[in-house]
């Protein structure tokens, strides 16, 4: 397989998120712009947002995902691989967001999304399991590895099939 797994280095302060938005782990946010001590934390998150910016543009498909594409933690990262591995996708950058919690709170924090897998094509996101998995059903998933320059491999089975 040719996708990549990567992890990245702790540095940057835990980031806090829920699905109804940043919760308070400490100070409010003026609290935290104000303390002198505190300034290096924004900027370290500041760091995290941009290095996740570049990451997602870095390959044609991306993925954050709960494990390895060899062995995923959940059901939906693991349906995520299952329907790259269907269309032949395997060409494609895989993190790991079990292996650092920053990388984990700061992805949702990117894409305003709260939940992981998270899904990425030239450097937009698409969306979660349930994005992708209605996307190959309906076909607009070959349609978009068309526009990346990829052929889905279920237009070859569907080619042999006729």
């Amino acid at each position: 397989m040719n996708h990549r797994e990567a992890s990245v280095p702790s540095s940057a302060p835990q980031l806090g998120v829920s699905a109804r938005g940043p919760r308070s782990t400490g100070p409010r946010r003026a609290d935290v712009w104000s303390a002198p001590g505190r300034r290096l934390l924004c900027a370290a998150a500041g760091d995290v947002q941009k290095d996740l910016g570049e990451k997602v543009k870095k390959d044609k498909v991306v993925v954050f995902i709960k494990g390895t594409p060899a062995q995923p933690m959940c059901g939906f990262s693991n349906a995520v691989v299952q329907i790259l591995r269907m269309h032949g996708v395997d060409d494609y950058a895989a993190y790991n967001v079990l292996d650092d919690q920053e990388l984990r709170e700061g992805i949702k924090v990117f894409s305003n999304w709260p939940t992981i897998p998270q899904v990425y094509f030239n450097g937009e996101f698409v969306g979660g399991c349930d994005i992708l998995l209605q996307m190959h059903q309906n076909g607009d998933l070959v349609e978009e590895f068309k526009k990346l320059g990829i052929r889905s491999e279920l237009l070859e089975t569907e080619k042999d099939s006729k």
